[in-house]
């Protein structure tokens, strides 16, 4: 199937307000938010293990980047607690599964075939560095190839910045809020935008702490086959 196939649009979606759908493993469910393919797919997606559910074991052909929204995800190389983000390149392994449960932000085949660069940070336990060029923006990097760059930045109440958004860009809630053209983002709604396009946000009255990648846009492609 194709989800929010036209990369040269804007698309927001509010996850809260989407229905969950049942994943073929039972207990997995999810809620997705773009996908180019079927069962193989190019796609970004919410997840939600219920306490117990595992996957079976499996090999991430062409990638997979997750954030660890809530609970605890475990497979075999061990937890992953809320604020967790991993990057498992392409030709990597494992058995993922949760027993308290847990709901994850994914994107699976949206790697350089070649990268082998294994990533796993812990964003609660990494100190922000404020930004030279952009007043009350506190910014943890998390990754930064030719390709893309994805970072974590924490906004102060009710300040307004723009986005560089060469090669496209993608921002998630990871708590907090912000607006942007006039909707309103909170906690896990997720925002797409196309080649530089003019992002501009404004913080909510709480701040908000939000995931971003930028430059990655220029790479869409199909799983193979």
């Amino acid at each position: 199937m194709d989800l929010n196939a036209d990369f040269f649009v804007r698309v927001a979606m509010h996850t809260e307000d989407i229905p969950w759908q049942a994943s073929p493993m039972k207990g997995v469910d999810r809620r997705m938010l773009d996908r180019l393919g079927g069962e193989v797919a190019r796609a970004t997606t919410i997840v939600r293990y219920v306490p117990g559910s595992h996957f079976s074991p499996h090999v991430h052909t062409g990638g997979e980047e997750f954030i660890v929204l809530d609970g605890v995800f475990q497979d075999e190389h061990g937890d992953f607690p809320v604020g967790s983000y991993v990057r498992n390149p392409p030709t990597s392994k494992h058995k993922p599964g949760s027993e308290p449960g847990c709901t994850i932000f994914v994107k699976l085949w949206q790697f350089d075939m070649e990268d082998r660069i294994h990533v796993n940070i812990n964003m609660n336990n990494t100190v922000a560095k404020a930004s030279k060029d952009r007043v009350g923006v506190s910014t943890i990097s998390l990754f930064h190839d030719v390709r893309e760059h994805v970072h974590m930045e924490m906004w102060k109440p009710e300040v307004s910045n723009m986005i560089e958004t060469q090669g496209g860009a993608e921002v998630l809630v990871l708590d907090g809020s912000f607006s942007e053209s006039g909707e309103i983002f909170t906690k896990h709604s997720w925002l797409r935008v196309p080649d530089n396009y003019p992002l501009h946000l404004v913080a909510g009255k709480e701040g908000a702490k939000i995931w971003i990648k930028t430059g990655h846009l220029r790479h869409v492609a199909r799983p193979s086959s």
